[in-house]
C-alpha cells in the first residue's frame, strides 16, 4: 500500500501502528475475545472491490460474542459499514483479508467473562492465496479437534486456535502441507483452520455441524452452488478410511477459498489432482467472489460502488 494502513479502533479510524492493547488485557492472558475472517476481491475489469458475504460473517461474530458474553456496540449493518469505510480508506486495488476483534479488554487478572468490558476493533490486510488451491497434501493428525462442551468449536474464540496451530505445525513439520482433525469419537471434523468436502461416486458429502466443525459461511455457499450446478449433497459422519478412498477432496473456508486436496497420508487422492467436481465448484466461486456471477451477487458488496 502506498499509504499508511488505517485500522479500526476505539470506534474510529487510526493508524494500524496505533491500534494497540496493554499487555495485561483479558484477552492477551485468557483468550477471552472472538474474531472474523472475511475477504474482498479486486476485480480489475471492473475497478472494483467487493466484499464478500459480510452479513453472514457478522452475524456469527455475534454468536461467538454471545457464547463470551461480549457486548459488540455495533448493530451488523453498522459493521458492515465501517468495513466498507476501512477498505475506501485504505484504498485497497488487491485482494483483501479483513479481520474483526470482539474481546475482554479490561486489564484484569481474574478468570472469568462477567464484569469485564468489551471492546472491538477491526484491521485488514492484502492477502492472495492462504494456501494452494491446486493441490495441498494432508495429514490426519493426532491432535483432536475441540469438542463443543470443551470449547465452543462453532464459535471463532481466540484461544480455542491454540489447537489449530498445534496440528497445523505438526503437519507441516512432518512434511505436509495442512492437517485433518478428527473428534474425540474418531470421526472426520475439518482441517485446522477450514471445512472438509468429500467426493464419492458423483456425491459431495461433508461432515455436519454437530460434529465439533465451525459452522462455515463459505461451505454453506459451497453446498449451494454444488445444488445449482446438480451436484447432489450429503451431510453425514465421515470415516477416517473414507478419506483414503475418496474419488476428491477439497478443503474450504474464507482464507484457504476452495483447495483441492491430492494426498492424504501418502496416499493419492483419485488421480493425484483437483478432480472435475473440484475445479467446477472452483471456478464458480472464484466468479462468485469477484461479482462476475449475475446469480450470486447478492452476496457481494462493491466497496467503491463502480457497479
Amino acid at each position: 500500500m502506498p499509504h499508511e494502513p488505517l485500522a479500526f479502533f476505539n470506534g474510529r479510524l487510526v493508524p494500524l501502528k496505533e491500534a494497540n492493547v496493554n499487555i495485561a488485557t483479558h484477552a492477551f492472558n485468557y483468550g477471552t475475545g472472538v474474531f472474523e475472517g472475511l475477504r474482498a476481491y479486486w476485480n480489475p475489469a471492473q475497478r472494483e472491490l467487493y466484499l464478500v458475504q459480510p452479513g453472514p460473517h457478522y452475524e456469527r461474530l455475534w454468536r461467538s460474542s454471545r457464547v463470551l458474553h461480549i457486548d459488540i456496540p455495533y448493530r451488523v449493518e453498522e459493521l458492515i459499514e465501517w468495513t466498507v469505510e476501512l477498505l475506501r480508506a485504505n484504498r485497497f486495488e488487491e485482494d483483501v483479508y479483513i479481520r474483526p476483534l470482539a474481546y475482554k479488554a479490561d486489564m484484569a487478572i481474574k478468570v472469568g467473562l462477567s464484569g469485564i468490558k468489551s471492546a472491538f476493533a477491526m484491521y485488514a490486510v492484502p492477502m492472495g492465496d492462504y494456501v494452494s488451491t491446486r493441490g495441498i497434501r494432508v495429514q490426519v493428525s493426532s491432535w483432536r479437534r475441540i469438542a463443543d462442551n470443551m470449547i465452543p468449536s462453532r464459535a471463532k474464540v481466540t484461544g480455542a486456535y491454540v489447537n489449530a496451530a498445534l496440528s497445523s505445525e505438526q503437519a507441516k513439520m512432518d512434511g505436509y502441507d495442512e492437517a485433518i482433525l478428527l473428534t474425540d469419537g474418531g470421526q472426520v471434523a475439518e482441517a485446522s483452520s477450514s471445512n472438509l468436502f468429500m467426493v464419492r461416486r458423483g456425491v459431495l458429502v461433508t461432515p455436519p455441524v454437530t460434529e465439533d466443525i465451525l459452522e462455515g459461511i463459505t461451505r454453506d455457499l459451497v453446498m449451494e452452488v454444488a445444488r445449482d450446478h446438480d451436484i447432489p449433497v450429503v451431510e453425514r459422519p465421515i470415516d477416517r478410511t473414507e478419506l483414503y478412498s475418496a474419488d476428491e477432496l477439497f478443503l474450504c473456508g474464507t482464507g484457504v477459498q476452495l483447495a483441492a486436496v491430492v494426498e492424504v497420508d501418502r496416499r493419492p487422492v483419485g488421480a493425484g489432482e483437483a478432480g472435475p467436481i473440484t475445479r467446477t465448484l472452483q471456478d464458480a466461486y472464484m466468479a462468485l467472489v469477484r461479482g462476475e456471477a449475475p446469480r450470486y451477487r447478492r452476496y457481494v458488496v462493491p466497496v467503491y460502488g463502480r457497479q
